[in-house]
This record gives C-alpha cells, structure tokens and sequence, in this order.
C-alpha cells in the first residue's frame, strides 16, 4: 500500500451530499472491468453523456480539477453498499484524500485499507475551504499533512483533526491491517509458544 504522509494539491470542490458508492462506481464495472481501470468509470453518471461524451458541466471533467488528487464533499460521503471498489475507482481518478463532515461508515474504514487519507472537518470549514480553492485552483493548492494532523487551506488557515492513532500509523507506513498486525509477528509468535504449553490441548492435531 502506498504511503501517505503530506499531500500538497489541487483540491476539487464537489460538495455534493450523500454520494454513495453507486455513483462512485457502478456495481457491473467492478465485475466487467480490472481493478487497475476502474478510475476510467468511476463517477461514471455524472461524467458522462448518454451518447459517452464526456459531460462538460462535471467538475471533475475540467481543468484543472482532473488534475485533483484532493476532494472536498458535503455530508455523508461514500453511504450507500460496502462495496470497496468505491476507493478503488477513486485512487484511479488520482484521488488521494477525501474531505467532508461525514463518512458512510464501511467507506470510511476500507479508504484506510487502500491508502486513501479520509479527513472528517466540520462542514463550515470544508465549505471555507472550497471556497478559497474556486478563485484560482491551480494556484490555491490544500496541503493534507497527515504527521500534523493538519489541513492547510490555500491562505495558510490550518485545520486540525483526529484520526485514529493506529490507522494513522497504518497510512503513514503504508500498511493495512493485516501489515500492522504483521509487524508484532515476534510477539505472537512468542505467546503461541507460552499458550502452548499452558494449554496443549488446543494445538492438538
């Protein structure tokens, strides 16, 4: 998984509320198509005309917001099915972190899976945020500084928030659970040795 530690990009301001994962992604794309082309489909309602054409109205379809690797949504993102190929889709488009009030809650748990930084702030400051980046989004770029625990906005504003220590490290080292848990081997290793002896019964094949 890849790391995430800072991140200093073009944040796209979509602001919509309670987009699920269907929107995200479609659910016949996560069987049709690879895992590694599902950011050419995602969104893929909102990006696209009935006759396939890119729709020029989606934010994502402008520049220099396809060029976003940063996401500003209103409430409730992500809701809807569990279906993790809604992360995937979005590391696809480039996106490396998602900003809102609000999370679905097995989106929010399946971005740490993937290396995907899910920031929660409140929606005063989201929307404070967006708005400085609509001026000028080239050059009013939002740093993500996960060490600090920090989001600064293009005028130098910061905004703190809180993450859970071990998926932060997780982030940081570019490890999932299963990698974090790998990371204490020793120690299993050497309490499977003393459960063994102190109930042999249980080891028994």
């Amino acid at each position: 998984m890849e790391k995430f530690t800072r991140l200093r990009a073009i944040a796209a301001p979509l602001m919509r509320q309670n987009v699920d994962t269907d929107v995200i992604i479609r659910i016949e794309r996560l069987i049709e198509a690879d895992r590694a082309r599902l950011g050419e489909h995602a969104f893929e309602a909102w990006r696209f005309l009935p006759d396939g054409s890119e729709n020029p109205d989606f934010l994502l379809n402008r520049e220099p917001y396809r060029r976003a690797k940063i996401l500003l949504n209103g409430v409730n993102f992500g809701c809807g099915s569990s279906r993790e190929g809604a992360v995937w889709a979005l590391m696809g488009l480039g996106i490396r972190c998602v900003i809102a009030p609000s999370f679905g809650e097995i989106f929010f748990n399946n971005c740490f899976q993937n290396g995907v930084l899910p920031v929660v702030l409140p929606a005063a400051s989201v929307q404070e945020i967006a708005d400085e980046v609509a001026g000028d989004p080239a050059e009013r770029l939002v740093t993500v500084d996960l060490e600090a625990q920090q989001v600064i906005a293009p005028s130098g504003k910061v905004h703190g928030f809180e993450i859970d220590p071990l998926r932060r490290t997780g982030l940081l080292e570019g490890l999932d659970e299963i990698g974090l848990t790998l990371r204490r081997e020793t120690e299993i290793a050497a309490f499977q040795a003393r459960d063994a002896k102190a109930r042999p019964w249980v080891y028994r094949t």
